[in-house]
């Protein structure tokens, strides 16, 4: 069970994630790849990642041991979340930080083999920590970049739904439907957890992180002095990584142009706000209305105020557009 204990400071500084956390999907995912679990949802994906997984991924499932314990270090929080900043983070990864992790990991694995170049990385150097990092990097752009814009759009529906439940009903709302096994009593939430493990905020707020690649439970780092961060499972489409990927739909592209088209698949993929239109296409706020509103005076997509938040949603015939129909028929 995994008990986090909050304060109402915590709750005040409690917030979601942005979108997604590149080097939390880099984690998880290489749970994914070597277990059975979520064969429909991730078959797929698992059959193009075996085949394209460069060499270094060895170093990281080192790291990231088949079931159990993964060293906290390899997924450092970082503002964008993004492959490049998580990184230049772990390459940064204080001494300290490095023997700790590597110390818990070789006692939660008694009887594992470990290599001998993670003598070198307990020490901090800076050459294996360099090629830890890069390895991160090549296996992210061998296997998850093909489908990061799929993985962003769901993570960013999930974010979005959580963030109008917070509107309508609070963060008791939020925290007792995270997951099916959540509870929460203030300023206690429980959860399913495969461990007996305990973090007290003591008022630095919690960071609500979906993840793509999570599984049956949430996670938290084991360190409870590290920033406290939650990761928690989404709902999947199981036909995500089939088809094409967002944004590569030439005719489209070609009739709207392609931010445009951007923006009307990004809205398909699921009710989003403007700011959250921006944040996941990396565009300035200021494009993403005024190519939220273009579609909106085109019949494409429909606008609604949610607090101070406009919320857009796509209407049948940008659907119909997207799916190569007439309005109203059923492809």
């Amino acid at each position: 069970m995994l008990r986090i204990h909050f304060t109402g400071d915590d709750l005040a500084r409690t917030r979601i994630a942005p979108g997604c956390d590149a080097m939390w999907e880099v984690m998880l995912s290489l749970y994914r790849l070597r277990r059975r679990e979520g064969a429909i949802v991730f078959s797929q994906w698992k059959k193009d990642a075996l085949a394209k997984a460069p060499a270094a991924t060895r170093m990281l499932t080192t790291l990231v041991p088949t079931r159990g314990y993964a060293v906290d270090f390899l997924t450092p929080r970082t503002e964008r979340g993004s492959i490049a900043a998580g990184a230049e983070a772990l390459r940064r990864t204080p001494r300290e930080r490095l023997r700790m992790d590597l110390v818990e990991l070789s006692w939660r694995h008694p009887g594992r083999r470990l290599p001998g170049w993670l003598g070198g990385l307990a020490a901090g150097g800076p050459r294996t920590l360099d090629a830890v990092a890069g390895a991160a990097e090549a296996y992210f752009e061998a296997c998850l970049s093909p489908y990061w814009p799929r993985i962003r759009a769901q993570v960013a529906q999930e974010r979005s739904r959580r963030g109008r439940v917070l509107v309508e009903g609070g963060w008791e709302a939020v925290l007792s439907t995270l997951h099916p096994s959540a509870r929460w009593s203030f300023p206690t939430l429980e959860l399913s957890y495969p461990a007996d493990h305990d973090i007290h905020l003591h008022g630095r707020g919690l960071v609500l992180q979906p993840s793509f690649f999570c599984r049956r439970t949430p996670i938290t780092l084991r360190d409870p002095e590290l920033p406290p961060v939650l990761v928690y499972p989404i709902e999947h489409d199981p036909a995500w990584a089939h088809g094409d990927a967002p944004g590569r739909r030439p005719a489209l592209t070609g009739l709207l142009g392609p931010t445009r088209a951007q923006v009307l698949e990004t809205i398909a993929h699921g009710d989003c706000t403007t700011g959250e239109l921006a944040r996941q296409l990396d565009i300035p706020g200021s494009t993403a209305s005024r190519q939220a509103t273009t579609l909106r005076e085109a019949g494409l997509v429909t606008s609604h105020r949610l607090g101070q938040a406009v919320v857009h949603t796509v209407t049948d015939l940008g659907a119909a557009l997207l799916d190569g129909r007439r309005p109203g028929l059923i492809a």
